[in-house]
């Protein structure tokens, strides 16, 4: 078992209904074993998982039970899981006297930023019953959010990966066959022909030089996506792009009300939760505009007016931020943002799919028809010269 102190131990083997009789430190060998087991059998933790157990960490305080007691009992209803282990080393750690906003910061891959913080806010006000009920809201609608963005992008992917395996079906076995019926009637055979028949050649030549030359190509391009330079042009060229730039500021703009929101009624001070938000914001040219309205907020200079001389954030948004910093309900109004922009998003989603599905068909169609035609017109040419 892994614990702290030998205290640790005793308290979850009394747990288990056993009696220690002898406690004592692994030697290095079966530590290193251990730590190398642990490399190669380490599973994640779940986002579903995450929300699963912040309801229920929630339900369990509501009806009165010591935090120790519910995360124990949380415990054993993910018994053999990573979350598991985690919790029990959260049992320990809550026992001996530690916070727990404290214990999951020492498990950043498992708790985010922004959950540590708002429990650490709810610790500090005495109300992480509630802080738990935002915080399982504010999961609900991102996991919500993803699931419907996947679920408009599942069947076009479905569409274009069969169309690109038909393609690829199409030039390096059929297109051979009908190149040995023309092969001895070049004469005869139209220009259109002779391209498709030289590409369908190439591929099934030198297809393995073409694989690596966009594999050198995709792989310098997400190289330079990772450096600093190539992440912020590709953050910029995101928001500012044709067509999907309007959807990835709605999207962001959705996640940081959303975010913002939580942590503002979980009681986290505002010039804390928008460090906090910054952090969380996936685009790098927003997290740069969030800690710039930091700094005039600091000033006493409000959020709406920084925001907006970013340039970054949706006109509709900035006016109910306004509104909200002018009505004293700062939270309810980005919460109201994040509500209309999530429905906004779903919407663009489902059309901008809607439009892909038949899109994708006429490509593939068009290019399986011209296939055909150069293939009739070849074989219409060789009766015409016979």
């Amino acid at each position: 078992m892994e614990a702290d102190a030998e205290q640790g131990v005793i308290l979850r083997l009394r747990e288990m209904g056993c009696v220690p009789l002898r406690i004592a430190v692994p030697s290095d060998r079966a530590i290193r074993t251990t730590r190398q087991q642990a490399i190669f059998t380490k599973r994640r933790v779940s986002q579903q998982q995450l929300l699963q157990f912040t309801r229920e960490l929630g339900t369990l305080l509501t009806a009165g039970l010591p935090l120790d007691r519910s995360l124990s009992i949380l415990g054993g209803l993910f018994e053999g899981s990573e979350l598991s282990k985690i919790l029990n080393a959260l049992v320990e750690a809550v026992r001996a006297g530690k916070a727990l906003a404290v214990s999951m910061g020492e498990h950043p891959d498992v708790f985010p930023k922004i959950y540590v913080n708002m429990i650490r806010a709810g610790e500090a006000g005495g109300i992480l019953e509630s802080v738990l009920r935002y915080l399982t809201e504010y999961m609900e609608n991102t996991l919500a959010l993803k699931e419907d963005i996947k679920s408009a992008l599942v069947y076009p992917i479905i569409l274009a990966t069969a169309a690109g395996l038909s393609l690829i079906v199409l030039f390096l076995f059929v297109i051979p066959k009908f190149a040995t019926i023309f092969r001895g009637n070049s004469k005869a055979i139209p220009l259109l022909t002779e391209i498709i028949i030289d590409f369908s050649q190439f591929l099934a030549q030198h297809g393995w030089v073409l694989l690596l030359v966009i594999f050198v190509v995709v792989a310098g391009g997400v190289f330079y996506i990772r450096s600093p330079e190539g992440r912020s042009e590709w953050d910029r060229l995101r928001l500012h792009g044709w067509l999907l730039g309007d959807l990835v500021r709605k999207f962001e703009t959705a996640r940081f009300c959303r975010t913002l929101a939580a942590l503002l009624k979980g009681g986290v001070p505002l010039l804390e939760a928008l460090g906090t938000v910054q952090g969380v914001v996936g685009n790098r040219l927003l997290a740069l505009a969030i800690g710039q309205v930091q700094l005039r907020v600091r000033e006493g200079k409000g959020m709406a007016r920084p925001m907006s001389e970013s340039g970054l954030f949706p006109v509709l948004a900035l006016n109910m931020i306004a509104v909200g910093e002018e009505t004293g309900k700062l939270d309810a109004m980005l919460a109201e943002v994040a509500s209309y922009y999530d429905q906004d998003v779903r919407r663009t989603t489902k059309r901008l799919t809607a439009l892909l599905e038949p899109a994708l068909i006429l490509v593939m169609g068009l290019i399986i028809g011209v296939v055909v035609i150069s293939m009739l017109l070849a074989i219409f040419s060789i009766n015409d010269l016979s």
